[in-house]
Order: structure tokens, then sequence, then C-alpha cells
């Protein structure tokens, strides 16, 4: 009988080094899958360790036969994928008053990323060539779609490959993200993770919202020196960067300026070496920032396409806070007392208009 797609499994099911195991789908105790806007996918699956085998009650995945060290560790929900990855380690427990249990860590390929550590330069480069290059040099496929200035000098000083390539992202405004063996840096207006509607009381469950001026400015601007040029450098951004983003709403720095005045930060230890450079990174600081004004935190009915890069609309919030918003974390969760659910963090930089 075809599965009615309206309808979403109460438990998720697993795959091992690409092998359907239907006995850890019924083993399941608990299970957290975790994304965040700086890569690194990670999973915890814990299962119960003890049971019938072999003619007698023993431990049931101590013979590293289905749970294994660096085995591809698949979590699917229906006919769609929480989480793939690789197997990094086993933890076994051993509860008070409860059977033995064994907990499964893995992370997708950034992990590969993270345990590589260098010091080097590069020289003439953007980076776009930058993240195509480590991407090859990790046996991944790049998707490299970002605009950027051409560097005179970039140096990765005793980080990882991984570190580096985030500290590379965040000076752009891009996001990365591994999906299988393809390594994606895009910016953040072209990521296009998909949109999903929750109303409250519906889909989405529980959800708190902060619009906060604290770390607004009303502009950015980053000061530095072009060598060969011998001159100063100097290039502000402000919300005409978020324009787009605003979505007929009031940004943190509109808001903050009408309520408290000009707050304008001014940011030295970039050095960057051309206007290019600077520009670019007065733009990606302010739009950290601007995009945080508003911050929720919600729980909803499990849903893959609730992940990082996803647009959420979110209704019956009220006119200051409904409409849509980014999502920059999720944790897909499920324990036997709950069932499945999936918690999230999102922003934007807009607050929205006020009741007439």
């Amino acid at each position: 009988m075809a599965t009615d797609p309206r309808i979403t499994p109460s438990r998720p099911t697993f795959k091992v080094a690409g092998r359907d195991v239907p006995a850890l789908s019924e083993a399941l105790l608990e299970l957290s899958v975790e994304e965040n806007l700086y890569g690194l996918y990670a999973c915890e699956a814990v299962f119960g360790n003890w049971g019938p085998a072999n003619g007698q009650t023993t431990f049931l995945y101590f013979d590293r036969q289905t749970l294994e060290f660096g085995k591809d560790f698949e979590v699917v929900l229906g006919s769609d994928s929480l989480f793939s990855g690789r197997i990094m380690a086993l933890e076994a427990r051993y509860p008070e008053g409860s059977p033995p249990a064994i907990a499964v860590l893995a992370e997708d390929r950034f992990q590969d990323l993270r345990m590589t550590r260098r010091t080097r330069t590069f020289a003439q480069v953007s980076d776009s060539d930058l993240m195509n290059r480590i991407a090859s040099d990790h046996g991944l496929t790049p998707d490299v779609s970002i605009t950027g200035p051409q560097h005179k000098v970039l140096a990765q000083l005793n980080l990882s490959d991984l570190a580096f390539l985030r500290e590379r992202a965040r000076a752009l405004d891009a996001e990365l993200w591994i999906a299988g063996t393809t390594l994606s840096a895009k910016s953040h207006s072209s990521r296009n993770g998909g949109t999903l509607t929750l109303g409250f009381g519906n889909e989405l469950r529980e959800f708190d919202v902060l619009a906060d001026l604290a770390e607004q400015r009303t502009s950015v601007n980053v000061t530095g020196w072009d060598v060969s040029g011998k001159t100063g450098l100097a290039e502000t951004a402000d919300d005409s960067v978020v324009s787009g983003e605003l979505k007929n709403g009031d940004s943190g720095a509109s808001v903050l300026k009408a309520s408290l005045g000009e707050r304008k930060e001014t940011v030295g230890y970039s050095v960057p070496f051309t206007s290019q450079e600077a520009k670019a990174t007065s733009e990606a600081l302010f739009k950290h920032r601007a995009r945080r004004f508003l911050t929720g935190h919600g729980t909803a009915k499990t849903d893959p396409k609730l992940r990082v890069g996803a647009t959420l609309t979110l209704n019956g919030l009220g006119p200051l806070f409904s409409g849509d918003y980014y999502v920059v974390e999720s944790e897909h969760r499920f324990d036997a007392a709950n069932g499945l659910r999936t918690t999230f963090s999102v922003e934007r930089p807009a607050l929205g208009k006020a009741a007439a």
C-alpha cells in the first residue's frame, strides 16, 4: 500500500553503509540531528544494546558488524533524508535500572576539513578559487557561487580547513554546507533552502521572538591602507545593503535612529588592502548585525524541509512578528516520551508594521 505523503512517520529509519537496518529503528531510544549556519551537521542516535542474539541474551552491537567507525550513516524520515554522514564515535551507556544502550555519533563530510589544520598562504587568489581548491583537496565536488575581490594574499594561520573556510565565508556574507560529497558555498541571498509555512497553534507548537537594538548600528565603517596606492581606505555600509530583505518592515537601523539617534561603528582591525576588500567587509559586518535585529526560537512538527537555509513563513503571531524568517539552526529530536519534534532558531532584519 502506498504511503500517504500527508502523513509523517512517527519514527525515523536508518541506513548503514547504504543498507537499510530495520532493527535500528525498532531499537531507537533517542535521536538528535543538529545543524547550524556554520557547517558541520551532527547526529547522535541512541539504541538499546541488550537482547536476544545467537540463542542467548547479550550485547547486540558490540561485534562492530553493523555499527562501525567510518561507515556511512543515514537517518531517513519517510522518503526524505534527515541526516547523512559517517560514524565518528561509539559510546556505551549503562544506566541504572535500564538495559545497556549504545550511542552513535556521526558527522557530515565537513569533519575531514575540521581534522586538517594548516599554516599556509595564497597569493593573487579569489575566495571562489580558494574554496574550489580546498574542496578538491578533500575529494569533494565544489559548488561555489560567490563574488568578491581578488586578494593579493590570504593567510591560513594554524587553522583547520573548516575554520578557514568559515572565516572567508563570513567575510563575504556567504554560507557553507555539504550535501553528500558536494561542498556548497553561496551568498546568503542565493542559498535558496526552500520555504515552509507554519501556523501558531498548528505546525508551530511554540515560539519566542526578540526584537533587540543592543547590537544594531546605523552604519559600519571599515578603514584600512592601500599599500600600492599609498592612501587610506574607508568604506561605509548602512541598511541599504539589506533593503531587499526588509519586505516593507522597519530595519533595526531605522528603529535605532528614530528611537536613540545615530549609532555608527568604525572597524579598524580587518586590515583590508583594497577598497573592494573594505567595501565587502563593511557590507558583510553590517548584514550580520542587521539580520539579528529579530531572533526567534521555536518548536514545530518535524518536517525534513525545516533545515538551515530555509525560509519559514510564520503565521498567527500578529503584525509585528508574523512573516518570513531565515533558519540559522535546527535540531530534529526523538525520544519515547515526546516522539519526533524539531527545535529551531531563526532571524530577520525587520520588524513588521504596527497595526493601525
